[in-house]
Order: C-alpha cells, then structure tokens, then sequence
C-alpha cells in the first residue's frame, strides 16, 4: 500500500501572520517535501474559562461550528482549503471530541451533554487538564450532533480528520460517524490518536472507557505508534537500549490487524523536535530513512524539514523560525518521498546482523529485494547482510556507490538503500 505523507500545521506559530492567508504561499515549498496531506492543529475559537496561557490550547474549544477569528474567517479558511487541493494536496483538520472549553457553547445550551464527577459538577474523567471539561458520549444527542459537524465540515471540502484522544471515545460512535460522513462524501482520511498502552490500562483500571488500537481500526484508516513510543522515549532517556525498541517494532504488526497503517514520526506538537533529541544530521537522517521505511504513513512537523530544534507552546505565539539557508536536511524530505513512491508493495521484516545500534530492513517485492542499512548511532566498521554478491551497487538515497565484498560492506555515515535480484538473497549467510 502506497504510503501517504501528513505535514502537521499549527496555524498560529507556522507564520509571522499566524493566520489561513499567510500559508498559501508556503504550499508549494510544502508539497515540494512529498507532502499529500495537510494536517490543520485545531482552527476553532477557543475557550477564555480557565484558559491556559495568553492566547490558550487550541484543544480547548468553544465552538466546533466556527472558525477562531484570530486565523481569519470562514472564507479565509476555504480559501487556504482550495490553495491546497489547487496543489494536489489534501486537508485534514484536527477533531477534539474528548472534551471541551469550560464556556463552549455546548456547556450553556446543553449542560446534559457532559460527563458530571461524583460530586455532580464539570470535569474531567482521568487527565488534569484544567483548561478542558469531559463529554459524555453515553448521550446519544450529543453524538448526533457532533457527526452533524463533521459531515458539515466535510461537506465544506475537508478532506479528512485527525482525532485527538480518540481512544477515549466510543469505537462504536466513531464507527458510526465513518458510516454518516461518508454518505456526504466517501474516501475520507481518518487518523486516530491512539494513546500510550499504560494509558489505556490507567483509564480502565478507573473504571472508564479506552479503546485498543486494534479496536480503533474499525473506524479508522491510520492510528499513532505510541502503542511502542515508550521504548522510543526510553531509548533517548537513557532507560532502554536501541534494541528494546527495535523489538518493540518488529513485533508491533502481530498486535494488530494485518495491513494496519500506523503513523511514524520523530516528533509532532506533543513531543519533543527531533533535532533536539537527535542533534547529528547524519544520525537524525538515518532515523528518519528508518521511520520512513517501516510499514505506515510518515509524518513530518512543521519546521522539522529545518532542523528545529525548538518545541513551540501552545499556550502563547510562538513562531516557528525559519532558516531558508538550512536546506541541507530539508532535501532529504523530498527524497525519501520519491524512494517510497517509487518502490513497489512488499512485505518488509528486519534482519538481525549482531551490531548494536544498526538496523536493517528488508523489503520483498514481486521482482526485488530492497535492504535498508540505518546507522542509527554513527558506528563505525564492516557489517554483513544476507546477501550472496560481489561488486557495486547503487546506494538510492544518496545514488552513490557502495562496495560489496560476498554480503559484507562498510558502514556509511548516511543511511543506504540497495536493490539486489532475488536469487542473491540468501538468509543463511548472516547467523
């Protein structure tokens, strides 16, 4: 299955302007990445009540019917959702079902809307969010109207919807809402935020609902991989080794329905920049070729392709910088995108080759072999691969040389992507 590449937008902090407008400009040096979708961070009004910070969460919402004025109007908004279907490119607009502002609408005009504490007043089932007040989706008007406004939504032209905290709403509602919006316009993308596994089992061992990822995909085309990010977090902690997380994603798929899609990223507005965490280029890149290669669909955050190594808040303007000289990393967006659009399907598994710090791939596809070599901690030295072959070949990231000495080849400090025949596969030659 083609992968499908989502760069992530907080409208308030992508410009100077923070506004709808002031992104067309920038969507053709977007979809110049290998972008297909835009994902838009939350672009309704947001609550004043408990507000958090100057300008608030956008996760805190007033109003899922309008648009916050501080971005622009309605029109400015469907003029940004043209400019990027005028590109080729898709939007997708962040959902936050989960909860809302303490003054949203809802809240005045339908109090019996919410979920009530055991004291019977406004707030929140597990998390100490004190910006934001729980719905309670056992009201089945509240469900009602909540697929009204996303078939209104994807009426207007919206492509798709990315949930926030989706696991902690009825599968059995999202199931629904597929079902309804889908009469108004089929084919749309629908990204779960899948939640942590601790998470899941902390909400349930309270007493309330979460859903598994596995039951997520009844509804939903493609759920995050924080069912494994404690491995990734714990590696870059300092708490696991490498391989505790490569474990985690070679055994990811057997938890899941075949041919289930996850989301792959280094960061998103929830976690910490990439550059940050990972500061050698050459390193990062070779995180990145990794992620991109594994089953799932990349994401890229805005002012990951530059190298930033700041998280913006949400709670305030926080601009991203941009650097158009840094240009080095960014180049690399647009080749991976044209690597993974060009392979064919195939079936991808690792290959064990005994070097901490290394990762290999291998991808089968009806005429080749592709192998992905990931120096993921710049280690130096010869490895050996399952491969039966002597001579050069064709790095295709980089469509630089490399050296084969009967499977064994030095490490590189870039990632490499090679294509041998099939008959030169041979497992037996790695123990």
């Amino acid at each position: 299955m083609s992968k499908t590449i989502i760069y992530e937008i907080f409208v308030r902090n992508h410009t100077e302007e923070g506004s709808f407008q002031a992104i067309i400009p920038d969507l053709k040096r977007i979809k110049g990445l290998g972008v297909e979708v835009i994902w838009l961070m939350p672009i309704h009004p947001i609550g004043i009540v408990n507000r958090k910070g100057t300008l608030g969460s956008p996760y805190s919402i007033s109003n899922y019917r309008k648009i916050n004025p501080e971005l622009g109007s309605l029109d400015d908004f469907q003029a940004l959702l043209q400019a990027i279907h005028e590109e080729g490119m898709r939007c997708m607009i962040d959902v936050v079902y989960n909860h809302t502002a303490h003054d949203a609408v809802f809240r005045n005009d339908h109090p019996e809307y919410y979920y009530r504490t055991p004291e019977g007043k406004f707030g929140n089932k597990i998390a100490d969010w004190s910006d934001i007040i729980d719905l309670d989706f056992q009201n089945l008007e509240l469900q009602e109207e909540l697929i009204d406004i996303l078939s209104y939504w994807r009426g207007l032209g919206v492509d798709g919807f990315r949930c926030d905290v989706a696991s902690l709403v009825p599968v059995s509602f999202w199931v629904k809402a597929k079902e309804r919006v889908d009469h108004v316009k089929p084919d749309t993308l629908w990204l779960a935020e899948s939640v942590h596994g601790h998470f899941v089992q902390e909400v349930r061992d309270r007493g309330f609902y979460a859903a598994s990822d596995a039951e997520l995909y009844q509804a939903f085309d493609i759920t995050y991989d924080y069912d494994i990010h404690h491995a990734y977090e714990g590696y870059f902690q300092g708490k696991n080794p490498l391989s505790a997380y490569l474990d985690a994603v070679n055994r990811q798929g057997a938890k899941n329905p075949m041919g289930a899609r996850k989301l792959r990223f280094l960061e998103n507005h929830d976690q910490p920049r990439a550059a940050y965490l990972i500061p050698d280029l050459n390193r990062r890149i070779n995180w990145l070729a990794f992620h991109w290669m594994l089953p799932g669909d990349p994401l890229i955050y805005a002012g990951e392709e530059m190298g930033d190594t700041h998280q913006p808040t949400l709670f305030e303007r926080d601009t991203i910088v941009w650097n158009p000289t840094w240009k080095e990393g960014a180049v690399w967006f647009a080749r991976l995108a044209t690597i993974e659009k060009n392979t064919q399907d195939g079936v991808i598994r690792f290959v064990s080759i005994g070097v901490e710090g290394v990762s290999v791939l291998i991808k089968e596809t009806r005429e080749v072999m592709e192998i992905g070599i990931f120096n993921l901690e710049q280690k130096v030295g010869g490895i050996s691969l399952p491969v039966s072959f002597s001579g050069q070949v064709n790095n295709l990231y980089t469509n630089h040389p490399i050296h084969l000495e009967n499977g064994k080849l030095e490490l590189q400090a870039e990632p490499v992507r090679i294509k041998i025949k099939k008959e030169l596969y041979n497992p037996s030659a790695v123990k």
